[in-house]
C-alpha cells in the first residue's frame, strides 16, 4: 500500500474564502474559480481565526459563535458532510468564576499570619456550581507529590486523613528529580495538575495547592494566571461537581518558601524527603478560612464535525481532531489583551482544512469514512475532546485511529520526526512508513518531563481505547541558516499562552505542511487497508 503515500504530493485546489462576514453555515463565499494552494488555504484560515475578530476564541462567547460557524462554514465547502444532521455536538459546561473574598487568603499559624494576594501569590478556582463557598479554618498539611500510585508502590497520602484540609503538593512527579522512579524524565499522568485535583477530591480535602516551578511544569505562572484569570470551565456532573476538591489552586515558589517559614519548617529537607519513596505526609500546623462568591453559568458549546464519507467502510473511521479554543481575553500584555492563539491552535484547524480538501479531492473516495472534528475548551482541562469520547457520535470500537493537529504554526522543514509514546501500539509501524516517503527518520523521545502526551486530546481517545500518534517535526533542519535567521523575528520569549501568540507573514509554513502531510499519508494508508491498529501488550491506557 505504499504507493497510497505518492498522493502526498499532490496539490487540489479548492476554492476557499476566508472572509469573516459570510462565516455562517450554508453562506460561504467559496466560488470554485478561485483556486488557492494549500499554502494559501493554511495561511488565511490561520488569519481568521486567529484575528482580533475573533477575540482569542474562548468558549461560551460570542467569540465562540464566530469561530464555530466558521468552522463549520468551512467544512461545508471543503465537500464535508455533517454527522446526524448537524455540523455541530453539544457540549454542556458549567463556567464558574472565582471570586476570593478580599482577594487574600490568610495563613495563620502560632508564629503569626501570612496573607498571600490572589493572582499574584496564588490563584484559586472552584469548579462546582456553588454561588457560595466557604472553607473554614481548614489545616494546611504537605502531601510530596500529592499521588497515589499502587503500580510505582507510592502513596503520598498514606497515614494522613485530609478530609477537610488543604493539601499542598509539587509538580510534576517524583521520576523528574530521580531517573529510578516511575518513567523518570517522561512524566506519567500522575504528574498532571489534573491528575491531582482529581486525586485531592478523591482523599476528601477542601483544597489543594500546587507548588508552581518553571521547569518540572514546563510554562511559566504568566500561563497559570493567564488560564485562571477569569470564568473557569468544566464539564457539569449531574450533582453540579459536587464531587469534586472545593478549592483548586496554585501558589508561587517563593511564597511556599514563606509558607514553610511561618510554619517553623525546613522547605529545604521537606522537599528532599518528598522526592524518595517512603516520604511520609505531614501538618504544617497552619490553618486558613477561605470564602468565595461565586459567579455561576450553564450553557452549551459546541464540537464542530464533518465527515466524508467512505465507500465499502464507511462505517469505519479515521478522526482528525484539533481544538479550536483559546484563552479569550485578559490581561494585557504590553497593551495587548486578545490572547489570539495562532499557533494554539488556530494553526491545527486550519490543518485540517488542508486534510479535508485533499481527502474530498481523491479521484478514488477512501474505503473507510475521514472525520474531522475541531473541539472545544481544550484549553480548559481537554473537556470537548473528554465529551466526545464519552458520547461518541460514531463508534468508538469501529474508529481505527485518532490524529490529533495541535500547534502547527512557524515550522521548518526537517529530515526528522519525533515520535512521542513510542512502542505504545502498531501506529508507530504507520508514522515510519508515512516518514519514509518523505525521506524523512523516525527518531524517538527519550524524555518528555512536559507530560506532552496528557496535554492535547488524542491522551482521551487513548483513554477509550483508540489508538493515537504523537509526532512532530524533529530539530535536523533541512536549512538551518534559515532558522537561524528568523531568530530575531521570532524573539527569545515564549509566545505560549500570550497575546503574541499571533499570526505572521514571515511565518514559515513549508515545515508546518509537511507534518501536515504526514498524518495525510497515515491516514490515507489506514483509510484503506482496513487494519485496526493494536494496543501493545501492557499498555493500553
Amino acid at each position: 500500500m505504499r504507493n497510497l503515500f505518492l498522493s502526498l504530493i499532490l496539490c487540489v485546489p479548492l476554492a476557499v474564502n476566508a472572509q469573516v462576514g459570510n462565516a455562517l453555515v450554508g453562506e460561504t463565499d467559496a466560488n470554485p474559480a478561485d483556486s488557492i494552494t494549500d499554502e494559501q488555504l493554511f495561511r488565511e484560515s490561520i488569519k481568521v481565526l486567529a484575528s482580533d475578530e475573533f477575540g482569542g476564541r474562548k468558549p461560551l462567547t460570542p467569540h465562540e459563535d464566530l469561530a464555530i460557524n466558521y468552522i463549520a462554514s468551512r467544512f461545508k465547502a471543503l465537500g464535508l458532510q455533517p454527522v446526524n444532521g448537524s455540523y455541530f455536538q453539544k457540549v454542556p459546561l458549567l463556567a464558574v468564576k472565582t471570586n476570593v473574598k478580599g482577594g487574600v487568603v490568610t495563613l495563620k499559624g502560632k508564629k503569626g499570619s501570612l496573607p498571600l494576594k490572589m493572582m499574584d501569590d496564588v490563584v484559586l478556582w472552584t469548579l462546582r456550581a456553588e454561588k457560595h463557598l466557604k472553607v473554614s479554618k481548614a489545616d494546611v498539611v504537605f502531601v510530596g507529590f500529592g499521588i497515589n500510585a499502587p503500580e510505582y508502590e507510592w502513596n503520598d497520602y498514606e497515614g494522613l486523613d485530609v478530609k477537610g484540609k488543604i493539601v499542598v503538593c509539587l509538580v510534576n512527579d517524583p521520576g523528574y528529580y530521580d531517573d529510578n522512579l516511575f518513567r523518570g524524565k517522561n512524566m506519567t499522568y500522575y504528574g498532571r495538575w489534573t491528575y491531582k485535583f482529581d486525586e485531592a477530591g478523591r482523599q476528601g480535602a477542601a483544597g489543594i495547592l500546587i507548588i508552581h516551578d518553571d521547569k518540572p511544569a514546563s510554562y511559566g505562572w504568566s500561563v497559570v494566571q493567564n488560564g485562571r484569570q477569569s470564568e473557569v470551565l468544566s464539564l457539569n456532573s449531574p450533582t453540579g461537581n459536587s464531587e469534586k476538591v472545593a478549592l483548586n489552586g496554585w501558589i508561587t515558589g517563593a511564597s511556599t518558601e514563606k509558607i514553610f517559614a511561618l510554619a517553623g519548617v525546613s522547605l529545604e529537607e521537606s522537599l528532599a524527603s518528598a522526592k524518595k519513596r517512603g516520604f511520609k505526609p505531614f501538618s504544617l500546623g497552619l490553618n486558613t478560612t477561605i470564602e468565595t462568591n461565586n459567579e455561576v453559568k450553564i450553557a452549551d458549546s459546541h464540537n464542530v464535525v464533518g465527515i466524508l464519507p467512505g465507500t465499502d467502510l464507511k462505517d469505519e473511521y479515521i478522526i482528525y481532531s484539533a481544538h479550536w479554543d483559546h484563552l479569550g481575553i485578559g490581561s494585557p500584555v504590553d497593551g495587548d489583551s486578545i490572547y489570539n492563539g495562532a499557533d494554539d491552535n488556530a494553526s491545527g484547524v486550519a490543518g485540517m482544512f488542508v486534510l479535508a480538501r485533499r481527502f474530498a479531492q481523491l479521484p478514488d473516495r477512501p474505503r473507510r469514512s475521514i472525520v474531522f472534528i475541531s473541539v472545544t475548551a481544550e484549553e480548559q482541562g481537554l473537556l470537548g475532546s473528554e465529551y466526545y469520547a464519552a458520547h461518541p457520535l460514531l463508534p468508538l470500537k469501529k474508529t481505527a485511529i485518532n490524529l490529533n493537529m495541535d500547534g502547527y504554526g512557524n515550522h521548518f522543514p526537517t529530515r526528522d520526526v519525533t515520535l512521542a509514546a513510542a512502542g505504545d501500539s502498531e501506529t508507530d509501524k504507520y508514522l515510519k512508513e508515512a516518514a519514509a516517503t518523505q525521506g524523512r527518520i523516525v527518531k524517538i523521545a527519550k524524555t518528555s518531563t512536559s507530560g506532552g502526551y496528557y496535554r492535547s486530546d488524542h491522551f482521551n481517545f487513548a483513554k477509550v481505547g483508540v489508538p493515537v500518534v504523537l509526532a512532530k517535526s524533529g530539530g535536523d533542519y533541512v536549512d538551518p541558516q534559515a532558522v537561524e535567521a528568523q531568530k530575531e523575528l521570532r524573539g527569545t520569549k515564549s509566545n505560549y499562552h500570550q497575546p503574541s501568540d499571533e499570526y505572521h507573514d514571515w511565518w514559515n509554513v513549508s515545515g508546518s505542511l509537511q507534518d501536515i502531510y504526514l498524518y495525510y499519508g497515515i491516514g490515507l494508508r489506514l483509510a484503506n487497508d482496513g487494519y485496526f491498529p493494536q494496543w501493545n501488550k501492557g499498555i493500553h491506557p
